[in-house]
């Protein structure tokens, strides 16, 4: 199984790079501003997170890329590598049959500008191109018509309802799935390649700050 590097990825606007420990603030900022938006489908956003949960993730996210088993991405514009936007992720859900997921979240004063379609997009390229897999599924919960769409734009098909899937703060939320196949990507390849942006989508720009 192919390893994965530790370079950044990028889109047409964004950079996306393995978390550093000096992320945790800016995590921890992201998050609270987003709260209210995040708290209805995600378990670990609440009125309660602190700066030790941003620390323990980005703690955690370090050494999973580390070893190999999930690979965490935080999204930063070209032009400000300070601020972050979001993150992104993809993992092995099993090697063996070279399954995956992708998941990501974004920050709630940048929402409805694009971005999950094109950082899901890069998610997706890095999948089936780098990690070799050959099925990659996003699970979205009922009722989160926004990433319903975003799975549409990527050409993901819809395969039901997974019930009662996960407890978020009380209440049980029933999630779709939805997948791609390694066959599909191949004939969807041009299609999600526009949605990521710049055919040198790795190239950063010249004039935009690199945060080494």
């Amino acid at each position: 199984m192919p390893e994965l590097s530790s370079d950044s990825r990028f889109t047409d606007r964004f950079e996306l790079r393995p978390f550093q420990k000096r992320d945790a603030e800016p995590l921890y900022e992201a998050v609270t501003v987003s709260i209210p938006e995040l708290s209805q489908f995600l378990p670990w956003a609440s009125r309660a997170y602190g700066r030790i949960d941003s620390t323990r993730f980005t703690r955690d996210s370090i050494r999973a890329f580390r070893e190999q088993r999930a690979f965490d991405f935080a999204i930063r514009h070209r032009d400000d590598s300070r601020r972050h936007i979001g993150n992104v992720s993809i993992w092995f859900v099993s090697r063996g049959f070279r399954s995956g997921e992708v998941g990501y979240w974004v920050r709630s004063d940048e929402s409805r500008t694009g971005i999950a379609t094109e950082v899901a997009a890069r998610m997706v390229q890095v999948g089936f191109e780098e990690l070799r897999m050959h099925r990659i599924i996003l699970r979205i919960a009922v009722g989160n018509q926004p990433s319903e769409r975003v799975a549409e734009k990527l050409g993901f098909t819809r395969e039901g309802i997974l019930r009662e899937e996960l407890e978020v703060h009380g209440k049980w939320l029933d999630h779709t799935a939805y997948s791609l196949l390694e066959h599909e990507y191949a004939a969807k390849k041009e299609a999600i390649s526009a949605l990521v942006g710049s055919t040198l989508s790795d190239l950063p720009r010249q004039d935009s700050p690199i945060d080494g």
